[in-house]
């Protein structure tokens, strides 16, 4: 993929992750991000908002740059945010990264990550804002989180928000793949929001769309008595069926 094009998919998803019928994402929250090659990406500067994406709304990044920025101890605001515009490619223009780049540089850094989509939905507010978020999210609770959200969730601590998060994630992250020997698609951010990352941007949006339904469907059966969870030979079931792998297929390639 060329990278106009890769502009051109990160600008059509960015719209799609804002629109306000989605109660996504309100005002400038939220950022996304897509690689470009294995030496730049995308990310949405700072304060911009999603649902106006077009090509001004992104700032391209040196993947390498960003993501060093992770293991160099503590840094005030200040150095940061130096930092951050030392690793973008055209450091005079009048645009600053998300301060979250670092994250996004880490997930996009992933083999098989093209896209990264981070939102604040108010249905997955409502269990990470809540005293039992990590209970909530341990289990699947239907065939299709499964195959679009994967066999198990990330829930992450909350950390202020730039480089102590994005070291949170990469060692939350670093132990899912040891793990599960793959790619986590969703990670939950206690207090904060949903990270959605996939190989499409198409496959962003519907890890957040389908994550966002089974918020809902968990805050109602919470208050109905509590949620049924699949067993893990439920799970396990539904993630090797190869119907369900073929539905994913057509996901990606939709245009």
């Amino acid at each position: 993929m060329d990278e106009k094009t890769v502009l051109a998919e990160l600008i059509t998803m960015s719209r799609e992750l804002g629109r306000p019928e989605n109660d996504y994402v309100v005002l400038g929250e939220g950022n996304t991000s897509a690689k470009i090659n294995d030496d730049y990406f995308y990310v949405k500067a700072s304060g911009k908002y999603l649902a106006e994406s077009d090509e001004t709304t992104f700032v391209k990044v040196k993947l390498k740059d960003a993501l060093s920025i992770l293991d160099k101890g503590n840094l005030s605001d200040d150095e940061i945010k130096e930092l951050l515009l030392a690793a973008c490619a055209n450091p005079n223009e009048n645009l600053r990264p998300s301060i979250e780049t670092t994250f996004h540089a880490f997930l996009l850094s992933l083999p098989g990550v093209n896209f990264v989509g981070h939102t604040h939905p108010t249905p997955v507010l409502s269990i990470m804002c809540s005293n039992r978020a990590e209970d909530l999210i341990r289990g699947r609770i239907t065939p299709e989180e499964i195959v679009f959200c994967g066999v198990e969730p990330i829930y992450v601590e909350y950390g202020d928000p730039g480089l102590t998060l994005g070291r949170k994630i990469r060692e939350s992250v670093t132990k899912y793949i040891d793990k599960h020997g793959c790619n986590p698609k969703a990670i939950y951010v206690q207090n904060h929001g949903l990270i959605a990352l996939a190989s499409t941007a198409n496959e962003v949006q519907a890890i957040t769309a389908v994550a966002c339904k089974v918020a809902r469907a968990i805050v109602g059966a919470a208050l109905l008595g509590g949620v049924h969870y699949l067993s893990k030979e439920d799970v396990d079931r539904i993630y090797i069926r190869p119907d369900e792998a073929y539905r994913i297929e057509q996901v990606k390639r939709a245009k």
